[in-house]
């Protein structure tokens, strides 16, 4: 491994922190994080960054690697968006990268390489003032999105001490949607399953802390605005490289096939224990072997109905997505279809 692991520092321009979600996984958050750690703001020419089949499989937290696999995580990574307002009020949008490359070195290592998009350059590139950085140890505990926003979110602020910030604006940039937390209950969810979740995260595997407190207020007392105080957390020592946390990761049997070549193979004789292609991919990709085939069968057709497209990626993104949100609720085990299928059913009701 590169000693750049061990030393790894993001920079990020406070104009990309401040972009509204790109509706990315914990995973692929994580992955931008090491990307923007691997590649030198004032050298243009690191901006392709290389990756071990296996680390890429490791960071991706992918429980079984196979084509199909590949294909749904780099499309995905591929379709990330940033839009810059413009003067006038409208935006200008474009993709976060422009390349994903799978192919084997001049040893016959397999590797992952992503290169970012022409348009995105000037935010990652020779900025001269107005960006923050962070050790790369602090983005790799974080076990969710929201964690890992809000990490990067008050950490921008952490030598000004205070962010205020209005509720809404939070909202967006946690990528947390309209319908999520407005029912009648939906302030003190959002209380205890996004901000206080968030600050006994950091205040446990980061280097910032921060206690809130509410800001302006609307009709009935309403929180209109929040108001962050953040600090150094002096007590947390036990930072973690990237070496460390790859091998914490569990690896797949299916990536040693890969690395010996074996990529047709494996995709040949992978099973269909789904009964069909589509749920076979969604099983295998999205779920990851969680449910049985009957179980599977009935979130493919519910997931059929909430996205209308049908495209397996679109389906197989939509699905992980629906399962890091109720990843946050840890219901019990023997709860967890019927919590899913409640959720895409809410989905497709609105």
């Amino acid at each position: 491994m590169s000693k750049i692991y061990e030393t790894a520092i993001v920079e990020k321009r406070n104009v990309l922190n401040e972009l509204r979600s790109n509706n990315m996984t914990v995973q692929e958050l994580r992955f931008f994080s090491i990307y923007l750690s691997r590649i030198n703001p004032w050298d243009l020419s690191t901006r392709a960054v290389r990756f071990p089949i296996e680390d890429f499989q490791r960071i991706m937290n992918f429980g079984k690697l196979n084509i199909g696999q590949l294909r749904a995580s780099t499309d995905s990574l591929l379709t990330k968006l940033v839009h810059i307002p413009t003067e006038r009020g409208g935006y200008t949008a474009f993709q976060l990268f422009k390349e994903c490359r799978i192919d084997q070195d001049d040893d016959g290592k397999w590797y992952m390489e992503i290169d970012a998009h022409d348009k995105a350059l000037p935010l990652m590139f020779d900025f001269k003032s107005h960006y923050f950085k962070y050790e790369l140890w602090n983005a790799l505990r974080l076990k969710s999105a929201n964690q890992v926003r809000m990490y990067e979110i008050l950490k921008q602020y952490e030598s000004i001490g205070k962010r205020e910030i209005e509720v809404k604006e939070l909202r967006a940039l946690l990528g947390v949607s309209d319908h999520e937390y407005s029912d009648r209950t939906g302030w003190s969810n959002f209380k205890k399953k996004v901000l206080d979740s968030c600050q006994q995260a950091l205040k446990e595997t980061t280097d910032i802390c921060f206690t809130y407190e509410r800001g302006r207020t609307g009709a009935g007392g309403r929180w209109l605005s929040i108001i962050f105080y953040i600090s150094r957390n002096e007590e947390y020592i036990d930072q973690l490289t990237l070496d460390e946390f790859i091998d914490m990761q569990p690896k797949s049997e299916i990536v040693d096939a890969l690395l010996d070549h074996e990529i047709e193979n494996v995709i040949e004789t992978k099973e269909n224990d789904y009964g069909s292609e589509l749920a076979n991919f969604l099983g295998r990709d999205a779920l990851n072997d969680e449910f049985t085939s009957d179980q599977v069968r009935v979130l493919q057709d519910l997931t059929m109905k909430a996205v209308p497209s049908h495209d397996h990626i679109e389906m197989c993104n939509y699905l992980v997505s629906q399962i890091n949100k109720m990843n946050v609720y840890s219901p019990k085990k023997e709860k967890r279809f019927s919590y899913l299928c409640r959720m895409i059913e809410t989905d497709i009701e609105e």
